[in-house]
């Protein structure tokens, strides 16, 4: 594990407060250069995170491959939440780089913003398309602002792509092939997670994670229709 103060070390804190005086507190490490999980190795892995178990159906990873990298990343947040409902209150506080961020809200909710980062960061082939939104993480974000802030990054991302003189994709086409890739991993990380909790809460917090990205695919076959209005003054 790096040093918690070392400088090429981002952090994330999480910090669950429920009404019973229970706390429940996560630190997220990320290399600063490449946004990869740093995680703490257990001492067994459980059964269900094993890449064969309930493996996702487009999983490009080769059967050399012994774990499910997400599935090894998120054992210990299951484990914790494995007996939790999805709308038992909590209050949660989001400790980022740059700011503080507090909301009273669900355990489905806290647990699906802080399950996003363990995803995009942990060397899934899939979903590691999304790790620049990580650098910019937005708890308890709303539809149109997780729209907006995955259409930034792509755009930016065809920016680089034209840089460095390959073709880009201006149209949004790739980020809709993308976003049904992530959709097929949710389905199967659901279906990993279903065995492995005895109530519903870690389920719900990735449903919670697939209907943004369901919302999201909706929102580009519709133009983005409900953002267009804000951008009046580059239209004249």
């Amino acid at each position: 594990m790096p040093d918690v103060g070392s400088s090429n070390t981002i952090i994330f804190r999480y910090k669950f407060q429920f009404e019973n005086g229970e706390e429940k507190l996560f630190d997220v490490l990320l290399n600063e250069q490449t946004l990869q999980v740093f995680q703490s190795s257990p001492a067994s892995n459980p059964e269900w995170t094993k890449l064969h178990y309930q493996q996702c159906t487009n999983c490009p990873l080769k059967d050399t491959v012994e774990y499910c990298p997400v599935a090894v990343n998120i054992a210990h947040l299951i484990d914790e939440f494995k007996f939790s409902t999805s709308y038992d209150k909590t209050w949660v506080v989001v400790e980022t780089p740059e700011r503080t961020y507090a909301q009273e809200t669900t355990v489905q909710n806290g647990l699906s913003a802080i399950l996003g980062i363990y995803m995009v960061s942990s060397g899934c082939p899939i979903l590691d398309y999304l790790r620049p939104m990580v650098r910019f993480h937005l708890p308890f974000a709303t539809t149109n602002e997780t729209v907006f802030r995955a259409v930034s990054m792509y755009l930016v991302a065809q920016y680089f792509r034209g840089r460095k003189g390959l073709e880009p994709n201006w149209n949004l086409e790739g980020l809709v092939d993308i976003y049904k890739e992530i959709s097929t991993v949710n389905k199967g990380m659901w279906n990993r997670l279903s065995k492995a909790s005895s109530f519903d809460a870690n389920v719900n917090a990735l449903i919670v994670l697939s209907t943004f990205g369901d919302a999201l695919r909706f929102s580009l076959k519709k133009d983005l229709e409900e953002l267009s209005s804000l951008f009046v003054k580059y239209m004249e």
